[in-house]
């Protein structure tokens, strides 16, 4: 069964980037060892991806060689026209996630629908009972400002299916989020 999973990683204190969009003490734990096999293993099962247009454009501004999610649809989410990625099966949309999440889910063809970011995005889907796991690595910094991870409320509390530690303080929870639906 396709899962629609929201893979993020947040401050302690909740922010997913900076006040300035940035995501530099995020980078800095890059090299811990465990996580890009992790994130590797992760993205692997993913058949379709999610992300809001500050995400997309982040990437852009990361000057990449070749977008880094080759073969695997995309979906973006935004009311603005932005670039397209040479060799990148990106969708543009400004449709409701509800309308698209179908789409997203048959091009995964039986693998995860992965929803990137940010967390207005991930509200979104939450909003339409179309959030079933979060993925959520909790690196030890505060920020104090910056990108909530997830504004929004969501139906009852959240089921820890999961818990991975990796060194350096980091750990990575993971949630089932009740049916809404």
């Amino acid at each position: 069964m396709t899962r629609t999973q929201y893979f993020v990683a947040a401050s302690i204190d909740g922010f997913i980037a900076d006040a300035s969009g940035g995501l530099q003490w995020l980078f800095q734990f890059n090299d811990v060892e465990g996580v890009e096999a992790h994130y590797k293993a992760f993205q692997a099962g993913a058949g379709a991806l999610a992300m809001g247009a500050a995400t997309y454009e982040f990437l852009l501004g990361e000057n990449l060689e070749a977008w880094p999610y080759a073969g695997l649809p995309t979906w973006v989410f935004t009311h603005r026209e932005l670039p397209t990625i040479a060799g990148a099966d990106i969708r543009f949309t400004a449709d409701d996630v509800g309308a698209v999440h179908e789409e997203m889910v048959r091009a995964a063809a039986g693998k995860h629908v992965w929803m990137m970011g940010g967390g207005n995005l991930a509200a979104q889907f939450a909003r339409r009972g179309l959030l079933d796991e979060i993925w959520l690595a909790v690196i030890p910094v505060v920020l104090g400002a910056g990108a909530p991870l997830l504004p929004a409320a969501l139906p009852g509390p959240l089921e820890l299916t999961c818990v991975t530690r990796f060194p350096r303080g980091m750990i990575e929870l993971r949630y089932a989020v009740p049916a809404s639906r």
